[in-house]
């Protein structure tokens, strides 16, 4: 797949602005689309859409299909008679900086069964078919889900490996009893699931009408606490207690001195293999109806992947196992043909990696904070003169400082090797931009640069911070103040000028 020459900006909807806490898929994500436009931008790029748990990150979903229900936008339920005005009037102390996922936990969602009661009293008869439509369509991963959801909220949370036996194991009776016992419950998640991908697929109308694509991710894994673990248990490295045996992570590297460990459940491919991996072309599908392009997040696990024996407190004792991505790739080009994908080829990239990668022609990514470590740097891939055509060049990622925190923080070797490569001496206050410049300015197809760049932000303003769980992870929101017309102007300049 090539992409044309191109750029775009990256911000996970929850970053922007509004009055409910959280951003949504209403008037503030059509605002950002009319102002990505204005600024000439190609892409929106988002990280994965689904419903989070606990630690509250986006890698981290309940499942790989669903959308997350505190994306949905309240006032557009208003206009469609789910809610009355009073229940948004009476808001509890949102923070317009940061996301409480606690607060959103307790208050959305109770917003939200009160406008699934309003559709149950049959006050909004004009949805009644359309929800019909969307359960029939979407009832392969949707019923799984839903009674997923509705059995852990259940079990007060518990994830579905502490369960009875019999749910556990999904014995047939079992199921069918919790099916007629939680029928209500259940048809509130698919409801909640319909207006998700009712606003979603909206708001992606709206931007293609303005020009602009979608960019997302698949996580390469799935959950542990996930309804595709538990709806598919026989295609992981599960016990017969619903533990699993194998977790994923990957070892130490830039990010951190023991690894990550992430604990996701590690798939079984052979098994995965006798069914013509069904699973993974559902799972592609899927996307295709929510991004235009796809990420496939740490692209490197499916050559191979660090294996890491469960339990475990670190990601150090592990090792590297061959996977079957180069069949699954052939299996979902054959079912679906030319899926666009970008690779995400970064971390320990060895020579399978890269022949997987070239083999069905992805574009790779490069990080231009990783291009001035080192003595002897001109030699580094990600060096803008180094960067191939075919690539995604990014000033950074979701899980980097912003440029201007990783400037702050960078050792004199990698400000040094920086100063020598542009022949100048940036600021704190210009090294953001002059850093996408070289991004924009880059041979590289397409160009993403995170908002908190174009902003300039510090590294009180990153994503994420890999391998913790802080406060700080996930919960970035942006002012609106800062979608500025100058700003837009400054970045279509730029993005003519570099032929983007």
């Amino acid at each position: 797949m090539t992409i044309q020459r191109s750029s775009g900006v990256l911000l996970h909807p929850t970053s922007l602005p509004g009055p409910y806490g959280i951003g949504t898929l209403g008037e503030q994500a059509r605002h950002f689309v009319d102002w990505l436009a204005g600024a000439g931008q190609r892409y929106w790029q988002v990280m994965p859409l689904g419903p989070t748990g606990f630690g509250d990150s986006p890698y981290q979903a309940f499942s790989a299909f669903a959308g997350n229900p505190y994306l949905i936008d309240l006032d557009t339920l208003r206009s469609e008679g789910l809610l009355g005005d009073a229940i948004l009037a009476d808001l509890p102390g949102f923070s317009s900086e940061r996301v409480d996922f606690g607060l959103q936990y307790v208050w959305r969602n109770g917003v939200l069964r009160q406008a699934y009661g309003a559709f149950q009293e049959g006050l909004t008869p004009h949805l009644k078919a359309d929800f019909e439509a969307f359960r029939a369509a979407e009832a392969e991963w949707l019923d799984d889900y839903a009674l997923f959801m509705a059995l852990k909220d259940a079990h007060g949370g518990e994830a579905w490996s502490g369960w009875a036996p019999a749910l556990r194991d999904r014995e047939p009776e079992a199921l069918q009893k919790a099916r007629t016992e939680l029928a209500v419950q259940i048809e509130r998640v698919q409801f909640t699931q319909f207006l998700f991908f009712r606003q979603w697929s909206a708001l992606r109308s709206y931007a293609r009408a303005r020009g602009v694509e979608i960019i997302g991710d698949i996580p390469i894994f799935v959950a542990l606490d996930s309804s595709d673990a538990w709806a598919n248990r026989e295609q992981f490295y599960f016990d017969d207690r619903g533990q699993p045996t194998v977790v994923a992570g990957v070892p130490p590297d830039y990010f951190s001195e023991t690894g990550q460990l992430w604990g996701n459940p590690l798939y079984r491919w052979d098994v995965m293999a006798e069914d013509g991996f069904a699973w993974w072309i559902k799972r592609f599908q899927g996307s295709l109806k929510l991004y235009d392009l796809i990420r496939l997040d740490h692209f490197r696990g499916l050559a191979g992947y660090w294996e890491i024996p469960y339990p475990a407190e670190t990601a150090v004792r592990g090792q590297w196992v061959p996977a079957r991505g180069y069949e699954m790739l052939e299996a979902v080009r054959e079912a679906l043909g030319g899926v666009p994908i970008i690779a995400e080829d970064l971390g320990v990239i060895t020579p399978d990696v890269e022949k997987l990668r070239d083999d069905f022609g992805l574009p790779g990514m490069a990080v231009l904070q990783f291009a001035f470590g080192g003595g002897d740097f001109s030699v580094n891939d990600f060096l803008p003169h180094n960067l191939k055509v075919n690539q995604v060049v990014y000033t950074g990622t979701h899980d980097n400082d912003t440029s201007r925190g990783w400037w702050v923080h960078a050792d004199e070797q990698e400000r040094h090797n920086f100063r020598v490569y542009t022949s100048s001496n940036p600021s704190e206050e210009t090294f953001a931009w002059q850093l996408t410049e070289l991004a924009f300015g880059s041979r590289a197809n397409l160009a993403v640069v995170p908002l908190q760049d174009l902003l300039n932000l510090g590294s009180e303003d990153r994503m994420n911070l890999p391998g913790t769980t802080g406060p700080q992870n996930w919960t970035w929101r942006a002012d609106a103040s800062g979608f500025s017309s100058e700003l837009a102007g400054q970045v279509r300049e730029l993005t003519q000028r570099t032929g983007r």
